[in-house]
């Protein structure tokens, strides 16, 4: 494992706990199993090492923690500023986690989110850049920019089940699926035009993802029937 100049590891932000960073994950991975039915399908595409920007479709409050947990490797996401509060905060800012003001300019994370990526290391962000129906209908232009920037690989990754129907009680062990799709080569071009069709590739690929996956489990909810 490669690190900083000052001893921290390349793969995490300045400031992060490595020892703290993997036993959350090591919880993570384990902590849904009693309440949700979890099924992960092509895990084998998530790459064990290199610079990585993962996309994600967001419409549950529970998809970062659950993708933080089942990838296998370190992970550093972007994470909306509200939610680095109290003893959550610092336990967030403890394991590497990226706080970021949404709806506003914020270079900060997204620079600190560079360094990860130059070391080697994992990014997660939500283009949508807030939860909803997670058929991303729209995406910021966050994580291209990164992946131009840093020439890191791009792979998308989709959630379903995780948000509860609207007008739904409350649900037991509901099944979810995570599928990961097959990583995307880094946006090339330097300029606005470039870095909006990029985006809007990146948009496009996680959409398709999201109609494949709801296909799959249509067909899995009408062979149980």
């Amino acid at each position: 494992m490669s690190t900083t100049p000052a001893g921290a590891p390349a793969d995490l932000p300045a400031g992060a706990d490595p020892r703290l960073h993997d036993l959350a994950r090591w919880v993570g991975a384990w902590c849904f199993r009693p309440v949700l039915r979890v099924h992960v399908h092509h895990r084998e595409r998530i790459p064990a090492a290199g610079p990585v920007v993962l996309v994600a479709n967001h419409s549950a409050l529970v998809d970062g923690p659950l993708l933080f947990g089942l990838l296998g490797r370190r992970s550093v996401f972007l994470v909306k500023q509200e939610m680095f509060t109290g003893i959550l905060g610092r336990g967030l800012r403890g394991i590497g986690q990226l706080a970021v003001r949404r709806g506003e300019p914020d270079r900060a994370p997204l620079t600190a989110a560079l360094g990860v990526l130059r070391g080697g290391g994992l990014v997660g962000v939500f283009p949508e850049g807030t939860r909803g129906s997670g058929d991303v209908a729209a995406a910021q232009q966050g994580a291209a920019w990164l992946a131009r920037t840093s020439g890191a690989q791009v792979l998308p990754v989709v959630c379903r089940g995780t948000r509860r129907p609207e007008g739904s009680g409350r649900r037991w062990r509901p099944r979810v699926d995570v599928l990961v799709g097959e990583p995307l080569p880094p946006p090339t071009g330097r300029g606005r035009a470039e870095l909006a069709a990029a985006t809007e590739t990146l948009r496009g690929a996680l959409a398709a993802l999201v109609a494949d996956l709801d296909a799959r489990r249509a067909t899995n909810m009408r062979s149980s029937a």
